[in-house]
């Protein structure tokens, strides 16, 4: 290596414990990478890092940087100490979409690992919490060529600022029996709809996609996206009787009581004297656990479908929010199936955009209007089944709540007579 390594024996310390540390990813970019301009970025924005740590002082700052026809993308960093370290005075990430379920092919990778070592840092993150895969550290002349190369062989930005986000999905059917929907292809047709709401920021503040295949929700959807899309099923449990009978033999009678039957939060399962499950499937809340521990006996039912929560998301103006059930149960089978999704996605994000104050995210636009507001204006009717126990679920409003349940019962009770 040509350069002097800058001395850093704060960071020095990051190295010390039992975890993996990302200060020996960016020493071993500085030491071994072929590229001198890389040893020398890497070896500056240690030595920022360093200073940083030293005076106990952030010196990054935004600004404004974009490609040719977008709006966002793009997070600009430039340095308030670059003359102290010139070479990682511009220090641009770049958010990059990942295909549906993060899949990758080895030569995808490597394509897109060859184009940021030419005109980038060679650090990457695998992947934001927003989903994006995350280039960080390029100069302002890199961003236009390195978009350039990755949008000619099909990539394309993910959002930045107030604008529809990346959404994320889970592996699913590819390599999940606990599937309940096609994710992917729900992740597709979401993306492709609102492809210029992520490119061009025009919303009071970011909104958020996240697709579950089922309610184990491995996307973390609920607490985390602004619509959430969960895979779930309204009739039984299927349940094999003799996987069971061999489930008890192989691992104790106490065992699955301890471990099954006591952690059902309604008490919905039961194990008979002769070694059977029995699920009482009416206050069954889809809480995946004894599918989870007993794979083999237990699985989920044929009749699929999806559940729709809106607000999720993490601390901003009156903390934590978890999704609002909006849709309790809709059906993906038909082509129109697919377009109603996106049309109602399309509503919530036109009330959104019209109604929300600005940087206020759509759990907190609901908490401010109350949902019945909300689902009004969504076109959403009020139903009983979107909360099943209120008094568990302390991120729904109640206003009026009794008032449109009656109004639910008596449309009901019209469409009956009918």
């Amino acid at each position: 290596m040509a350069i002097e390594p800058r001395k850093t024996p704060m960071l020095d310390q990051l190295e010390e414990g039992p975890w993996p540390s990302f200060i020996s990813g960016i020493k071993r970019l500085r030491d071994q990478h072929p590229d001198e301009r890389i040893n020398k970025v890497t070896n500056d924005l240690l030595g920022q890092l360093e200073h940083s740590y030293n005076t106990r002082l952030g010196y990054w700052k935004g600004g404004t940087v974009s490609v040719f026809g977008y709006g966002g993308g793009i997070i600009p960093r430039f340095s308030e100490v670059g003359e102290m370290f010139p070479e990682s005075k511009e220090f641009h990430t770049l958010r990059v979409q990942p295909p549906p379920a993060n899949y990758y092919t080895t030569d995808m990778l490597r394509q897109l690992g060859d184009s940021w070592e030419k005109y980038g840092s060679g650090l990457q993150t695998f992947h934001g919490q927003t989903g994006n895969i995350m280039f960080i550290g390029t100069n302002t002349d890199g961003v236009q060529h390195f978009f350039d190369e990755i949008n000619e062989y099909g990539w394309d930005l993910g959002g930045a600022g107030p604008c529809v986000r990346t959404a994320m999905s889970c592996v699913g059917a590819a390599r999940c029996e606990q599937s309940c929907a096609n994710e992917q292809k729900i992740h597709r047709l979401l993306v492709n709809n609102f492809t210029d709401d992520v490119h061009r920021p025009a919303l009071p503040y970011k909104f958020k996609f996240k697709v579950s295949g089922c309610p184990n929700d491995c996307q973390n959807a609920i607490e985390r996206a602004d619509m959430a899309i969960i895979g779930t099923w309204r009739d039984d449990i299927k349940i094999k009787a003799d996987e069971v009978k061999a489930f008890v033999e192989a691992k104790g009678r106490q065992y699955v009581i301890d471990n099954v039957i006591t952690r059902c939060p309604t008490n919905a399962i039961s194990l008979t004297d002769n070694d059977e499950i029995e699920v009482d499937n009416r206050n069954c809340v889809r809480c995946m656990h004894c599918i989870n521990v007993m794979t083999k006996a237990l699985s989920v039912g044929d009749d699929k479908g999806i559940t729709i929560l809106i607000g999720g998301k993490r601390t901003l103006k009156i903390g934590d929010l978890m999704g609002t059930v909006v849709v309790p149960f809709m059906k993906l089978e038909t082509e129109e199936d697919y377009e109603g999704l996106v049309e109602l996605a399309e509503e919530c994000i036109d009330f959104f955009a019209e109604n929300a104050l600005e940087h206020e995210r759509t759990g907190e636009m609901i908490e401010r209007i109350g949902l019945v507001n909300y689902l009004e204006g969504i076109g959403v009717d009020v139903d009983p089944h979107m909360v099943d126990s209120p008094r568990q679920c302390s991120y729904v409003r109640m206003d009026t709540w009794d008032e449109e349940a009656d109004k639910w019962f008596q449309r009901k009770a019209e469409e009956k007579s009918a």
